[in-house]
């Protein structure tokens, strides 16, 4: 972990093949490190191939990460941080979901949910942001429920207008300008005040 002598905690819980160092992830750890949170990141290994659009895959992938994560989880005290913030991408939201739903914590963990999938809102989730892209083939693209799901739990959700399962539109200075507005909203959702 990193900046140990802090009493605000950022978890991080990449995706199935996102992880940490890549663009939404290797940001806003910046950012959290910035704004004075101790950074911890959960990592799984171990993965069935050929996920995408396979239900049972998705299953015991899921399976897989809630059991890395819950052990890596299983050393650290939450009860010791004044804030806690779990920022997930893909089965990553999933994963924090399902933890923090189980934490005598969970009513002071704040999410960040980057292209989050349906089941991510299976669990109660209270305070959090979420990021889509409108071609998202993981949440079927304009069939998407992301932004109807987040409406429901009252989280404002920010579309990416021809953002991929990266929120990545494939053109680099586009992307560019894209991540620069998702790490401004981060930063503003990792600055609000613990209610």
């Amino acid at each position: 972990m990193e900046n140990k002598n802090s009493t605000k905690l950022a978890v991080f819980f990449p995706g199935i093949g996102y992880t940490a160092d890549k663009p939404l992830l290797h940001y806003s750890r910046k950012l959290a490190m910035e704004n004075g949170y101790e950074i911890l990141i959960v990592s799984y290994s171990g993965f069935p191939e050929k996920i995408q659009g396979d239900r049972e895959r998705m299953t015991e992938s899921f399976r897989i990460a809630l059991s890395q994560a819950e052990e890596i989880l299983s050393a650290v005290d939450l009860t010791r941080y004044e804030e806690i913030l779990f920022i997930g991408k893909s089965i990553g939201t999933i994963v924090a979901a399902k933890i923090a739903s189980e934490s005598s914590e969970r009513e002071r963990i704040r999410f960040v949910l980057y292209t989050p999938l349906d089941d991510t809102f299976n669990f109660p989730l209270g305070e959090a942001v979420a990021f889509t892209g409108s071609d998202d083939p993981w949440v079927g693209k304009e069939k998407s429920r992301i932004a109807e799901l987040c409406k429901e739990k009252d989280i404002p959700c920010h579309v990416i207008i021809g953002g991929n399962h990266s929120l990545e539109c494939g053109e680099a200075l586009k992307d560019i300008e894209n991540i620069k507005t998702v790490m401004e909203e981060t930063e503003s959702f990792i600055k609000l005040q613990v209610k």
